[in-house]
């Protein structure tokens, strides 16, 4: 007989139940989109801040510190030890390497140059060797790394240097100070090289110039030496676990610390493989990342509420309406001896039947709509995990308990003498 009431109510109130349906399936919807976007956007995110530049940078444990005026390096290129450029392939070696896009050694020099490739008007820029676009190989694998790859924003008017060159990259404030295009030659330091092209980024990139590295350590008379290293990497942003020291850590914390891919831990790694080493982040660029992406999962949080709040709403004017239409029904029920109990009961299990079904039908649609988000915005699918079925069905119920409780309370109150007469 209870199943009986509850299949009929929701065939004698079609319309009622759909609308009620349709709130709670577009509230799951969203909400379902939401959280899946929340728990997935924290790779993409980091993916994408990736093309602002390296977020970590490894340096020879022998460098001085470095002394700062005014917000200028005035540490001599020089100064201290050097990384060997052989250690490198040892990077695609650590545990998160995988999660490493790209690295860039950098050997910086000063060097004297001419504006106009005579002997006079002798100026001084800094000239820094680097990769531009070279193929790395660790063990069998070839990984094709260097500027182009940590820095992508950069950009050339003219072409990239090869990196087995001569040839120059300049940037736009010298090529100007010194009145060079693409194609014109450069002389500094007793040899000519040619500029083949004009590096615009709109930071201190643009008064230096660029070369291949081989260049930069015949120049210095250091083969195979290497200042330091930027490496961009996909991160996790910091929180306190991430900044705890792991010389303090022991066993399974100690594991889990290094098993997760924290700006911190990954820079724990890379001094690992690199011998004679220190790395760190660049915290700009992390504390950017983690600002930005807590930033977006918690707007996210409010249009998940949002949504809920609003089927919620939903689902009360439903259930207003539809319990108002059956006064009589709960009059007579309550007239046969049924008590508040089995009453409250059968408008629960209506709501919960329309619940699983609305929140059933949402949570297929948010799939989608998820996938969607990713494709649209980060080029890649965002995968919501099956294990949220069970928390968004759940959601579902506590939302539509919200909305039909004071329509169902105010059912429980109906007195069945006036009911039946016909005066409530």
């Amino acid at each position: 007989m209870f199943a009986r009431l509850v299949y009929e109510s929701f065939r004698r109130q079609k319309q009622r139940k759909l609308l009620a349906g349709v709130a709670v399936t577009l509230g799951v919807a969203v909400t379902t989109a939401m959280i899946g976007v929340a728990t997935d956007i924290g790779d993409k995110i980091s993916r994408e801040l990736r093309t602002v530049g390296a977020n970590l940078v490894v340096t020879s444990s022998d460098q001085a510190l470095d002394v700062k005026i005014g917000g200028v390096n005035l540490k001599p290129a020089n100064d201290g030890g050097y990384l060997n450029e052989a250690d490198l392939p040892k990077i695609k070696t650590m545990f998160w390497r995988n999660n490493i896009v790209g690295f860039a050694p950098m050997l910086p020099e000063t060097v004297s140059l001419s504006a106009s490739g005579s002997s006079g008007d002798r100026s001084t820029a800094e000239l820094v060797g680097t990769y531009f676009s070279r193929a790395v190989r660790s063990g069998s694998e070839d990984f094709v790394t260097g500027v182009r790859t940590t820095h992508p924003l950069w950009h050339v008017d003219g072409s990239w240097p090869a990196d087995n060159s001569r040839d120059l990259l300049v940037g736009h404030t010298l090529a100007q100070r010194v009145g060079k295009n693409p194609g014109d030659s450069l002389q500094f330091n007793g040899g000519e090289y040619r500029v083949v092209g004009i590096l615009s980024t709109g930071g201190p990139e643009d008064q230096r110039m660029y070369a291949p590295l081989p260049l930069a350590q015949q120049l210095l008379g250091l083969p195979g030496a290497m200042q330091s290293i930027e490496v961009s990497a996909i991160t996790k942003p910091e929180d306190d676990f991430a900044r705890r020291d792991p010389k303090t850590l022991k066993g399974a914390v100690y594991d889990r610390w290094y098993c997760s891919p924290y700006a911190t831990s990954i820079a724990y790694q890379l001094q690992e493989v690199i011998p004679n080493s220190q790395a760190e982040q660049i915290r700009q660029v992390a504390q950017n990342e983690g600002t930005v992406l807590s930033r977006i999962q918690g707007l996210m949080l409010l249009i998940a509420l949002a949504a809920l709040l609003a089927a919620a709403l939903a689902v009360s004017s439903a259930m207003a309406t539809a319990i108002l239409e059956r006064r009589g029904e709960v009059g007579l029920m309550r007239a046969l001896g049924a008590g508040s109990l089995s009453v409250g009961a059968m408008f629960l299990a209506e709501a919960t039947l329309l619940a699983l079904i609305g929140g059933s039908i949402g949570f297929a649609i948010g799939t989608g709509l998820a996938h969607q988000i990713g494709r649209r915005i980060f080029d890649q699918a965002i995968v919501v995990q099956p294990v949220l079925f069970p928390y968004v069905l759940g959601t579902a119920i506590l939302v539509t308990f919200a909305g039909s409780a004071l329509s169902i309370r105010k059912a429980l109150r109906f007195d069945p003498v006036r009911v039946l007469r016909g005066d409530a």
